[in-house]
């Protein structure tokens, strides 16, 4: 898809916003991690395996277990909701039958909030797209970091949203992950959720310098009219670009080599630190969480 600077933040339609991740490194878990594109930010933490009471026990499997918290107030039903979709997005990813008769608990934070829905679960007007992508990527750097829980894959996720174009009035385009400016003028959009492993069977959409891709999961809708084939074909290959640049960064976040203090950022975003670093700043290795 061609590039054109349609957006108000000037980004590319297929450019995400600066990625962070940072790996917490919280007390009394086994692991967690903070994810955001841009502002729109999420915090997870892994526990597990775990006890489990024992009616909760499964004898062949552990059990999965995840809560999903807003920014401000309790969890409602739109938590509830976006908890059940996580368990079934992560489950396919992780080889739960190593560890029988235990729990695994993944537990979500979102870090922002504003009227359009970034995260007040239960005030109704649900989640956005661009934060489920960062509570998914928050969820899988979370087991990253934690390394207690064997998976098999890596899930990584993207957004993409219809807007209007601003270059031909009447049309629109699509952009990969919306930012908070850009929810009020949407016409649609979603989360694309992909699983990135070895094991899966070669894809068409396969890119050389990744592993082998499947889709896992998308609510990927239109406010009007009907989303045709080739309309539903673009999102999920401009939001496969976009997954592909995040398991990148997972990938590179286990070389610790891009940080000095345990964050990973991407490309455009690094490049725009050191620009902005004298020439002689260097790493120190003394400073490496990862």
């Amino acid at each position: 898809m061609a590039a054109r600077q349609t957006r108000h933040d000037g980004r590319d339609n297929d450019e995400l916003r600066p990625v962070t991740i940072k790996y917490e490194g919280l007390d009394r878990v086994d692991g967690s991690a903070k994810f955001g594109f841009g502002q729109t930010q999420a915090l997870a933490s892994l526990s597990g395996p775990i006890e489990i009471r024992p009616n909760l026990e499964l004898p062949s499997q552990a059990t999965l277990e995840i809560h999903i918290r807003p920014l401000a107030s309790v969890p409602g039903t739109d938590s509830r909701a976006l908890a059940a979709t996580l368990k079934a997005v992560l489950s396919p990813s992780l080889l739960l039958s190593h560890h029988p008769r235990t729990l695994v608990q993944i537990v979500g934070q979102a870090l922002c909030g504003s009227d359009s829905g970034s995260g007040l679960g239960s005030t109704g007007r649900g989640w956005n797209a661009s934060l489920v992508a960062s509570l998914v990527n928050a969820c899988s750097a979370s087991l990253i970091n934690a390394g207690s829980v064997p998976i098999k894959g890596v899930v990584c996720a993207a957004s993409v949203g219809r807007i209007p174009d601003l270059n031909d009035s009447g049309s629109y385009v699509l952009v990969l992950d919306p930012s908070e400016a850009e929810l009020a003028s949407l016409e649609g959009g979603g989360c694309f959720v992909f699983m990135f492993a070895s094991t899966l069977p070669p894809s068409p959409d396969d890119d050389q310098d990744t592993p082998h891709t499947s889709l896992l999961w998308t609510n990927y809708t239109a406010t009007s009219g009907v989303i045709d084939d080739a309309e539903f074909m673009e999102a999920k290959n401009l939001a496969l670009e976009g997954a592909q640049e995040i398991w990148a960064l997972f990938k590179g976040s286990i070389k610790p080599s891009h940080s000095t203090s345990g964050e990973i950022v991407n490309e455009r975003e690094l490049q725009a630190r050191e620009d902005q670093q004298p020439p002689s700043a260097g790493m120190d290795d003394s400073t490496m969480e990862i």
